[in-house]
């Protein structure tokens, strides 16, 4: 059996990390079937709309763009994927589920760290030691968020803050577990923008990490 990640959601919404990933010479599996992860190495949370706040313990005051079938669907797969120490990457909205999912907070909305005009924000971060040091020092990424994480969830690390202090990326303790509050699928290949870091890495870091 050919190794694949595993993504819950429709193909044609995703096709940025289908490319991504596949340029990092990986396979994916992208189906709304939660039974389907059996046989995958590692699994995707992707970006999109907002957590349902109850989740981690507060009411409504910022959030938009919920789905909570995709919220459940996605921590159900957590579940299983920690429970079998496999590989889980988490990207924007991905990365506040598994903050929400190991029992931290989100901030709800955060000025300044959103879209522009529909295009991505640039920023630089500042980072720690970690798997996640993969650039050399060029750490200019973009941004297109309204939430973050807020308070760290049990068994979590921060790694890299933006200027305002904002959390960029963690990583988990003891398990095979990264996030990432910016978007690599949108730095790789003929879609990286000038002087940013190279998106494509992160993604050949986690293949490698999956393949292992």
């Amino acid at each position: 059996m050919t190794p694949q990640l595993f993504l819950y959601g429709s193909p044609d919404r995703y096709y940025n990390y289908i490319r991504a990933v596949q340029a990092a010479g990986g396979s994916i599996l992208v189906s709304r079937d939660l039974g389907a992860w059996h046989g995958c190495c590692g699994l995707l949370l992707p970006g999109g709309g907002d957590m349902e706040p109850w989740r981690y313990g507060q009411e409504n005051t910022a959030s938009h763009s919920m789905d909570p079938a995709r919220d459940e669907a996605e921590l159900a797969l957590l579940e299983q994927f920690t429970a079998a120490r496999l590989p889980i990457l988490g990207i924007c909205r991905g990365m506040q589920v598994l903050n929400v999912f190991f029992g931290g907070t989100l901030l709800q909305d955060l000025p300044g760290h959103s879209a522009v005009y529909g295009r991505d924000r640039l920023h630089r971060i500042r980072e720690i030691s970690s798997p996640l040091n993969l650039w050399n020092g060029n750490l200019l990424v973009n941004s297109a968020h309204h939430q973050a994480v807020d308070r760290l969830g049990s068994g979590l690390i921060a790694v890299q803050w933006a200027p305002d202090g904002t959390v960029e990326a963690l990583c988990h303790q003891s398990l095979p577990i990264w996030g990432i509050q910016w978007h690599p699928e949108r730095l790789t290949g003929a879609w990286a923008l000038p002087g940013t870091v190279e998106g494509l890495r992160l993604f050949q870091a986690f293949w490698a990490l999956c393949r292992k």
